[in-house]
């Protein structure tokens, strides 16, 4: 009796991808926001409910951006693909899970800032889970954008 081993394969619709994250300006805006309150950690201190409801409108956008990305940006089971290009848009979504789970704990510390009685600890946590996720965010979304372009160079033929 032979045995079957299935593999599966991912790959990534550029077209689609490249569009969604054009278009989801509000995702971008509440980074900026959040961004400019966690490298001014004042606003936090005086402003933690502020803080908090941002943290809550960027953990909603970038779940429904990554829900976005993995129904119409990603693809298992192409009929064919590089396999380098598979590899790698298997890892970066992924990586999605990660990056969600790092966000809600912004969100969490942003929940404790609100009633801490030590609130100087407590923007410092925030304010570091922020740039952990925020860092881990950027090299992410570098990386899909350089597989966007490979996919493009791919179709096209750009090359050796």
């Amino acid at each position: 009796m032979a045995t079957v081993i299935e593999t599966r394969t991912v790959t990534v619709n550029a077209a689609f991808l490249q569009e969604i994250k054009e278009v989801n300006q509000d995702l971008w805006r509440l980074l900026g926001d959040v961004r400019r309150m966690c490298h001014n950690p004042t606003g936090i201190h005086t402003s933690p409910r502020r803080f908090l409801g941002l943290a809550e409108q960027l953990r909603d956008h970038l779940a429904m951006h990554f829900a976005l990305e993995e129904a119409y940006g990603y693809f298992d089971d192409p009929v064919s693909v590089a396999p380098r290009l598979c590899e790698q848009a298997e890892r970066l979504r992924a990586e999605h899970a990660t990056l969600y789970n790092m966000v809600v704990r912004v969100g969490e510390s942003a929940e404790d800032l609100v009633s801490a009685a030590r609130r100087d600890d407590a923007v410092r946590g925030v304010v570091r889970n922020f740039h952990d996720f925020d860092a881990a965010f950027k090299r992410h979304e570098v990386q899909e954008n350089e597989l966007i372009l490979q996919e493009y160079h791919d179709d096209i033929g750009v090359g050796d």
